[in-house]
């Protein structure tokens, strides 16, 4: 039997609207700007957002994030008091300040309605990472667990939702000057892949480069065996998500599928939104998976 609070997170979960609408779970859309027009992270629901964006990115522009205000938080989080009690599952502080913009709004929210629980977690998870954090979360209140359950829950093991990534294309990280026009060049010319994941803080580390995808892919399997619950027995969600190149999706969820027999399910593919595809653009492939906690790690880069 469902619990009787309402569970919610922002868009950047990176999972598509139709199935959080299907989950019930309400979502709160960050934005971006390009040239000065303000555009929605559209999470899919109109199927041209997407190739417009990545169109965008070819042409040379640079979108623009922000975070959300506390209004913006405290008039959300308005609208779903009026139901009853919320958990909100907020975007890593370790890549955006928003989360303590909800946790002031709450704070206000709180004052106006007394009667209601409102609690504010850090997911300390971007992506379809965030996403499968707040989807198991939704499963957990399905089962009948309390606000209290689930909160303590995702407090437990957020940071064991592991993000291992790999970028395929290096043109957007030196336009957005996260590497140099030298690094990115010599990259290119030897097909080199970053290899990336998120610490214990949320944060993004580059800690090893590979040549080539093949290479990549097996170097991404090889973490995963390491790190995911029971090794290569594993058998709980595992969520992929891409930027603008599927095929290199498809090829490590084959590698994720051959690799772990016991998956809970077919591996779920999954398109990167906006906001965080703003910050990585295209080429870049993540798996997701549950396992022991994310280390503290610094780049060797």
């Amino acid at each position: 039997m469902q619990s009787d609070f309402t569970l919610s997170c922002c868009s950047t979960v990176d999972l598509p609207y139709t199935y959080l609408e299907q989950r019930n779970i309400p979502i709160l859309f960050y934005t971006y700007t390009v040239d000065d027009v303000e555009y929605v992270d559209d999470m899919g629901r109109n199927p041209e957002a997407l190739p417009q964006f990545y169109r965008l990115l070819a042409s040379g522009k640079q979108p623009k994030t922000a975070g959300l205000s506390i209004g913006a938080y405290a008039e959300f989080f308005e609208r779903q008091l009026q139901k009853g009690d919320l958990l909100h599952v907020a975007f890593t502080s370790g890549q955006s300040g928003s989360v303590f913009n909800a946790q002031a709004a709450a704070k206000l929210v709180r004052e106006k309605y007394p009667e209601r629980r409102l609690v504010v977690v850090d997911s300390l998870c971007s992506s379809s990472g965030y996403g499968m954090l707040v989807d198991s979360a939704a499963d957990l209140r399905d089962r009948g667990c309390s606000l209290q359950e689930t909160e303590q829950w995702l407090l437990e093991n957020r940071k064991t939702v592991h993000h291992q990534f790999f970028s395929t294309d290096l043109t957007h990280y030196r336009r957005s000057g996260r590497i140099s026009g030298a690094a990115a060049a010599v990259g290119a010319i030897l097909n080199l892949c970053p290899i990336m994941r998120l610490n214990d803080a949320g944060r993004i580390i580059a800690y090893d480069k590979v040549r080539g995808k093949r290479r990549a892919v097996e170097r991404t399997l090889d973490v995963m065996a390491q790190h995911a619950q029971n090794g290569t027995q594993y058998d709980d969600k595992c969520f992929i998500c891409h930027s603008n190149c599927p095929e290199d999706a498809e090829r490590l969820r084959d590698g994720v599928e051959a690799r772990f027999p016991r998956l809970a399910g077919r591996v779920r593919i999954f398109e990167i939104g906006t906001i965080i595809a703003a910050h990585c653009g295209p080429g870049t492939v993540a798996v997701f998976f549950h396992g022991d906690e994310r280390p503290k790690m610094e780049s060797n880069e």
